[in-house]
């Protein structure tokens, strides 16, 4: 049965970190309800209540339109091998770019990956588990490269030109601040 929690434990944080994969959800009152999944090593728990992640370039940027209009956000957490489990996190979240004053600081929470171009600071205020019975085992083979490949590719200079063109405006239209927030 599902159990409510004001922070996340150490045995939670145990088991975000054995997980491949997260799920994110944002909105704005007026915009479709964007679901993305994460995953790489691109998610850091500061503290019971505080939660980083490195958003890396890729062919969407609707979680920055919204948060950016309203800070709501939820990110979820699967077993898929092992004990079942569902896990949400609940809070409000704050975009960081690479003109803001924490990014470095945050920015150094990780290794250095290409592509990166958000920093979500996110405040957890509800944790919730429930019993995952009826998600399916998968069986985890290895991460894929193609991402960080592409974006070494591109290179910096191509990845701004690859924001202009895909990464400044959500799906309902609304900014991202992209190229004024990161160059």
């Amino acid at each position: 049965m599902g159990q409510l929690y004001s922070e996340i434990s150490a045995e939670l944080k145990r088991f975000v970190y054995e997980q491949k994969i997260f799920f994110v959800g944002t909105a704005t009152a007026d915009s479709r309800i964007n679901i993305s999944p994460k995953g790489m090593d691109s998610l850091r728990i500061v503290d019971g209540n505080r939660v980083v992640w490195l958003n890396l370039t890729g062919s969407a940027n609707e979680t920055s339109a919204h948060v950016q209009e309203d800070s709501r956000m939820t990110i979820m957490f699967a077993a898929f091998e092992g004990k079942p489990l569902i896990l949400r996190l609940y809070g409000t979240a704050k975009a960081v770019h690479r003109n803001d004053p924490e990014w470095s600081e945050l920015l150094s929470l990780f290794k250095p990956v290409p592509g990166a171009r958000q920093i979500f600071d996110f405040a957890v205020d509800l944790v919730q588990t429930s019993c995952g019975m009826a998600v399916p085992f998968f069986d985890y083979v290895e991460d894929r490269e193609a991402l960080r490949n592409w974006a070494e590719k591109k290179g910096e200079e191509g990845l701004v030109e690859y924001w202009r063109r895909k990464n400044q405006v959500s799906l309902d239209g609304k900014p991202t601040n992209i190229i004024e927030k990161n160059t």
